[in-house]
């Protein structure tokens, strides 16, 4: 990743909105042309302006003397440590080492990411000490952007002038953030040099930027790693995208498995914040599964405690975690950030939680500063393993495979997108959201009236209903005008009454795509 060289913003008389960029937490956009309808809205001068703008928004937050910043801001006169090829986690985990001779920790840190978007996007991630940035953050370093460029655009660079061009430094991050998770493995096995060594591991980094994992990781640990996959970094994604919710995705993993024998199967997104597992039987370990299983880990180790989840985890999982385990479940909002950010407040108020995590397979754990990273979770499995292994030499995956035993699965398990026209006559002038809202009131209303559903006590997101021995859940998307709609049940038929009691009150509100809900009930 390059960082912006040069004593200004690169001028341009373009006309940008800037705020259109935010993506909640982070910010998105059009990097590179041709795609049809997507013109290019995030060019060098306005990536530099955003770079400029968190430096100026970290001096106002930092009040610092002689700091060091990473990535894209010796415009700003500050100077830059540039890491190259990062993942998102590692990017915060510089805040946060202790490393003079390479000029850490660093106040300040940049992700050029736009994880496993098509390779038009990309985007920006901004860290600090105290985690990532919120949405009220990235809306003010965006305004100060727009400040920089437009006065860029008149010959006007009066706020970048005010200090000097700063120094470029090459530093190889990802050897030192990897060195500490080959250190946590070796810790939990008693310091052993090789505690994996005999276990068959492969890692499918989906062209993204996980590959660090095996050579840096996995290796020095004694795993043996052949079959690992796209491990070159592509941005076209050629094999599959690197996500592990993805069908496909999940299938290249299982088969690579299968084919090369493996007691362990391990997968990235784009960034390595999310990850997922596959045992040597081929069973996959990710969204409510991984969950369960980090549960198990988890409470294990701080027994009682309660688990934080986004909204559309299943009944089952509840079920795992409160009756087989003895934690508590706190099913929140859907979003990683969100969940994150609840689990921090819980602590605040007195009620103990050291793991925060979506189904997505986003996972934060309070012991790695509640920081989402896909390489950590699975270092938290492989911490497992290694202990195990100590009492037994031939153990292979299956003691994680046994953590989630017990777990209740639905045997249909679907989610339907219904979509809100926004220039429908319904809306009568007011938003997708206000229009949205109205539909989930009316839902809970009828369903009050329906003796077989139940809807959820405890509930922060949508509405949730259980009945027909599942559950449903319609909710409000955070950035879209879409109202996602999740069923899962234990059979075709209860999934289909479930849907038929959405569809019985949402064909009230004509400009509400039932397209697909119809489809689904019809099949």
């Amino acid at each position: 990743m390059a960082a912006a060289q040069g004593s200004s913003v690169v001028s341009s008389s373009a006309k940008v909105d800037f705020l259109k960029l935010q993506n909640g937490s982070d910010i998105r956009g059009v990097a590179v042309g041709g795609v049809e309808g997507e013109p290019v809205n995030l060019t060098e001068p306005v990536t530099e302006a955003i770079a400029s703008a968190f430096a100026a928004w970290l001096l106002n937050k930092k009040k610092a003397d002689g700091w060091r910043l990473t990535l894209g801001i010796t415009t700003a006169g500050h100077d830059v440590l540039q890491f190259g090829l990062a993942s998102t986690p590692a990017m915060f985990n510089s805040t946060l080492t202790e490393d003079e001779i390479n000029h850490l920790p660093v106040d300040g840190a940049i992700m050029i990411t736009a994880s496993h978007l098509p390779y038009n996007r990309n985007g920006l991630k901004f860290f600090t000490s105290a985690g990532g940035l919120n949405k009220a953050d990235i809306k003010d370093i965006l305004e100060r952007a727009s400040r920089i460029y437009e006065d860029s655009s008149h010959g006007s660079t009066q706020e970048l002038e005010q200090a000097s061009k700063g120094e470029v430094s090459n530093v190889d991050y990802m050897s030192i953030y990897a060195s500490d998770l080959v250190k946590a493995v070796r810790k939990s096995a008693g310091n052993k040099e090789k505690p994996l060594e005999g276990l068959h591991i492969v890692v499918d980094a989906g062209n993204g930027a996980g590959g660090f994992f095996v050579d840096k990781v996995l290796k020095p640990l004694g795993a043996i790693t052949t079959g690992s996959q796209f491990l070159e970094p592509d941005g076209m994604f050629p094999n599959h995208i690197p996500n592990p919710e993805d069908k496909t995705a999940m299938k290249a993993i299982t088969q690579a498995v299968a084919d090369n024998k493996a007691d362990l199967g391990i997968i990235f997104d784009t960034d390595v914040d999310r990850s997922a597992a596959v045992d040597s039987s081929g069973r996959e370990l990710n969204r409510n599964r991984l969950i369960a299983l980090m549960s198990a880990i988890v409470l294990e180790e701080h027994p009682g405690t309660t688990i934080v989840t986004d909204s559309v985890t299943s009944d089952g999982l509840t079920t795992f975690i409160e009756n087989k385990l003895g934690g508590k479940h706190h099913r929140f909002k859907r979003g990683y950030k969100n969940v994150i950010d609840e689990a921090i407040r819980l602590n605040t108020i007195g009620e103990e939680s050291h793991l925060a995590m979506e189904t997505s397979g986003h996972g934060a754990l309070k012991e790695n500063h509640w920081l989402d990273d896909g390489a950590y979770l699975m270092v938290k499995l492989l911490n497992k393993l290694a202990a195990a292994r100590i009492l037994n030499p031939n153990v292979g995956s299956k003691v994680l495979t046994d953590l989630v035993e017990g777990l209740e699965e639905a045997s249909v398990t679907v989610e339907i997108r219904l979509k809100i026209d926004q220039n429908h006559a319904d809306l009568k002038g007011g938003s997708f959201r206000d229009y949205g809202e109205a539909v989930l009131k009316h839902l809970e209303n009828s369903i009050s009236k329906d003796e077989h559903l139940c809807k959820a006590p405890k509930n922060y997101e949508g509405v949730r209903v259980s009945g027909y021995g599942g559950w449903f859940l319609l909710r409000l998307s955070l950035h879209d005008p879409v109202l996602p709609l999740n069923i899962e049940a234990p059979s075709k038929d209860d999934a289909i009454k479930l849907g038929l009691a959405v569809l019985t009150a949402v064909s009230e509100f004509p400009a509400l795509d039932i397209t697909a809900l119809n489809k689904f009930l019809q099949q």
